[in-house]
């Protein structure tokens, strides 16, 4: 990923609305979520979060698929995954030390969903 990408991506994030709706939608995929009910769980206007949602797109951040009258935004987690390698990949400057702390965290993150999905099963 290449700095200007990650600022752009950064620079979406970096707004109360637009991260909240970022996170709601990493909750919601693979299936994704309706503007309108994107909206309502944010309890914003429609217009407002689809300001937000444009320059999360234009950030690579979500995507958009039209189903119906609907349109459906998606978390692109690919965009998502890249930009935390960047961060990790690059502030770390070949010192694992210094990003273990934060690996053993994510770690522990994708343990405990883990665990959660099996016991949904």
């Amino acid at each position: 990923m290449e700095n200007e990408q990650a600022i752009l991506a950064m620079a979406a994030l970096a707004q109360q609305t637009r991260l909240a709706a970022f996170k709601i939608l990493v909750k919601h995929e693979p299936d994704g979520l309706a503007a309108g009910d994107l909206a309502r769980l944010l309890e914003v206007p429609q217009n407002t979060l689809s300001a937000h949602l444009s320059i999360l797109s234009r950030a690579n951040l979500v995507t958009s698929e039209r189903q119906s009258r609907m349109i459906v935004y998606r978390a692109n987690l690919q965009t998502f995954q890249a930009v935390a390698l960047f961060l990790l990949q690059d502030c770390c400057g070949g010192r694992p030390d210094i990003c273990a702390p934060v690996l053993n965290s994510l770690k522990v993150c994708t343990a405990t969903k883990s665990k959660r999905e099996k016991s949904r099963a």
